[in-house]
């Protein structure tokens, strides 16, 4: 699998999408997002580059690819 940086918000969520399975993403901080994408063996960016904008873009993309409209 190719490395995941934080400007892949999409790839990384369906990484944790497959990583975390149904995941009640309401109860999902973006601390606990930081947390889960740091620990993907795939993961090669920087953790210090992360900010709340680039977290809350995973999220978003993780909940619209499991409640499509």
């Amino acid at each position: 699998m190719a490395e995941l940086y934080w400007d892949g918000a999409y790839e990384i969520a369906l990484r944790l999408n497959k990583t975390h399975p149904g995941m009640d993403l309401a109860e999902v901080s973006l601390q606990k997002i930081f947390e889960w994408t740091l620990a993907l063996s795939d993961f090669a960016d920087d953790p210090a580059l992360a900010n709340d904008e680039i977290l809350s873009a995973i999220l978003q993309e993780w909940f619209e690819e499991t409640h499509p409209l």
